[in-house]
């Protein structure tokens, strides 16, 4: 696998801003992603997951700039793309595409499958009516679908069916990266096993790279190469998606994986029970956010501490946080036997 990364995000922060008054001034921010940092390589998958309103789905926006960042870089290959103007972004997306949550709301219902499929090749200027019919065939076939789904609407298909004609929209333009907005969330358990082996299958065959976001952890493990955990907008672990399972060091993180249920009936696994609610990211606490949601007895020793990642052992990166890292980890980490993560 090719070192170089296809994408490189560094302190990567939008923020959205509170308005209040009668001349609407801004009055604070929601800090929805809050200086995150990460690389994804050429035919890698990331998984990235967290609770719902963590920051994940508002991340992979910024990633491919359906949202303008706030501060930071976003780098596809070795050209910045955080801060283009859309006529400079144009061309360059064909190289990155997007897979939405609900396909009920990001398939539009008055255009046909053939037109939704086309379109981004309409929009590039890609080949002639015919050449275009043909490819709108071939990535029907390819998805799973038959030829004659081209002539239908979207609201003539299942939930997976949809999905799949999502799928094929984001493999008109040949891209290289496609982020994966919790595509199978709204699907039923058995059709979730069915897109989830369909995108493994597209990322062997074109060479595909993904940014894979999901609440599930089940379904992260089953397509990820490395997982990333997030937290009130932030990353608190990172590792390899076998580690992060076997070994996983953050609690938030332990909870989590504890939340998996066992396909085993005869397993009984601990449930670690989170207390507290998750702080508003309008007003996040001046230390360890998820110290401060559990009350933890160090939380006052993190005010104003820097708790970014660090390797704690080669690959596997966890936040310098001691409200939420074992004490052998902390001890470790203090005494720096391990390197902090640039921009992080």
């Amino acid at each position: 696998m090719n070192e170089d990364p296809l994408l490189s995000v560094s302190d990567l922060c939008v923020h959205f801003p509170v308005r209040s008054g009668v001349m609407l001034r801004q009055t604070g921010a929601v800090r929805a992603v809050d200086g995150v940092s990460f690389d994804i390589k050429p035919g890698e998958t990331l998984g990235l997951v967290g609770e719902s309103g963590c920051g994940k789905s508002t991340l992979g926006k910024a990633v491919v700039r359906l949202l303008k960042p706030t501060a930071g870089r976003v780098h596809y290959g070795s050209t910045e793309v955080s801060h283009l103007r859309q006529s400079q972004l144009r061309p360059l997306r064909r190289d990155y595409q997007m897979i939405f949550q609900d396909p009920a709301e990001s398939l539009d219902p008055r255009m046909s499958v053939r037109s939704i499929i086309e379109e981004p090749l309409v929009i590039h200027g890609i080949g002639t009516r015919a050449e275009r019919a043909k490819t709108v065939n071939q990535l029907l076939d390819r998805v799973g679908l038959p030829a004659n789904a081209a002539n239908r609407y979207p609201f003539e298909f299942s939930g997976g069916q949809r999905q799949r004609i999502g799928i094929a929209r984001a493999l008109a333009l040949k891209p290289k990266l496609i982020v994966c907005d919790e595509p199978v969330s709204a699907l039923d358990v058995s059709i979730q096993s069915q897109i989830l082996n369909l995108l493994v299958e597209l990322q062997e065959e074109f060479g595909l790279s993904y940014l894979f976001i999901a609440h599930d952890l089940s379904v992260v493990k089953h397509i990820s190469d490395r997982v990333a955990v997030m937290y009130l907008g932030k990353f608190v672990e990172v590792a390899p998606a076998e580690v992060i399972y076997r070994d996983p060091r953050h609690a938030y993180t332990k909870a989590l994986i504890s939340a998996i249920p066992s396909p085993d009936p005869k397993v009984k696994r601990e449930q670690i029970l989170l207390e507290g609610d998750v702080p508003s990211p309008i007003d996040p606490p001046d230390g360890s956010a998820f110290g401060h949601r559990i009350n933890h007895p160090r939380y006052q020793e993190t005010v104003g501490m820097d708790m970014g990642l660090r390797e704690i052992v080669p690959g596997h990166q966890v936040a310098a946080d001691p409200c939420c890292i074992s004490e052998a980890d902390w001890d470790l980490l203090h005494g720096g036997q391990s390197k902090a993560v640039v921009g992080s």
